[in-house]
């Protein structure tokens, strides 16, 4: 059974572990949604035992293996589940569009918290609607328009970002579009209109019977501005 460690009560970065499992139909235990999980995970994130230690969830523990950093996790899962090229290139291809994946989600998070984690959102509001502003009308085309690219010149013909088969970036970017529709509704409409691809993309994985059955399900939380993507009407620009 895999273990994953993440905040209660949010999607956040941990979301993007769980799709990889739930496509995979993995056994796996979100253990800070159990009684006692959130000392459970504090207590793991110091104990003195552990040769890795994450610096914060999401961290996923596989047997010895302790995995900090939704890139890593996904590496590791991609390679055990088949959602990642068995070839080398391959493999570093998909790693490479997580991380990019990986720069957006970050944005995206800073747009309500452009000075800092320690002071509320009501506390940096003009700044917020500067920062949501640039994001809105460059960042979100720009990135959307960056997969869109990507998925136009796969050699393989197919309508996935890599090879013709699903991998944990396909997964990845339909949270990342899932998203951007709940905290930047009118802007990202806008950018898709220009980026079918990526539409075509997300609409398929929504499709996948796995998938649709996790979304339906009480496992998925919702959205919620307690997470990565929040949605504030005046900061959709």
């Amino acid at each position: 059974m895999y273990e994953l460690y993440y905040w209660p009560g949010i999607q956040g970065r941990g979301e993007f572990v769980r799709l990889a499992l739930e496509e995979a139909a993995a056994d796996y235990m979100d253990v800070g949604r159990e009684p006692d999980g959130m000392a459970v995970m504090i207590s793991l994130m110091e104990e003195a035992s552990i040769k890795t230690p994450s610096f914060a969830p999401p961290f996923l523990k596989h047997g010895d293996l302790v995995i900090g950093q939704v890139s890593a996790i996904l590496l590791h899962l991609g390679a055990r589940h088949a959602l990642a090229p068995v070839d080398e290139a391959g493999k570093l291809w998909v790693h490479q569009i997580q991380l990019t994946i990986a720069d957006l989600v970050s944005e995206a998070h800073d747009t309500h918290h452009p000075l800092g984690m320690g002071q509320y959102y009501e506390d940096q509001k003009p700044e917020a609607k500067k920062r949501s502003k640039e994001f809105c009308e460059e960042r979100i085309p720009k990135f959307l328009g960056w997969f869109e690219t990507i998925l136009t010149r796969n050699p393989e013909g197919s309508d996935h970002l890599v090879g013709n088969g699903l991998t944990y970036a396909d997964l990845s970017l339909f949270q990342v579009v899932e998203g951007l529709r709940y905290a930047f509704p009118n802007a990202t409409e806008r950018a898709l209109g220009g980026t079918p691809s990526v539409v075509a993309l997300h609409d398929m994985v929504a499709d996948r019977p796995r998938i649709a059955a996790y979304l339906d399900s009480d496992r998925r939380l919702p959205f919620s501005e307690e997470g990565i993507f929040r949605h504030y009407a005046e900061l959709d620009a």
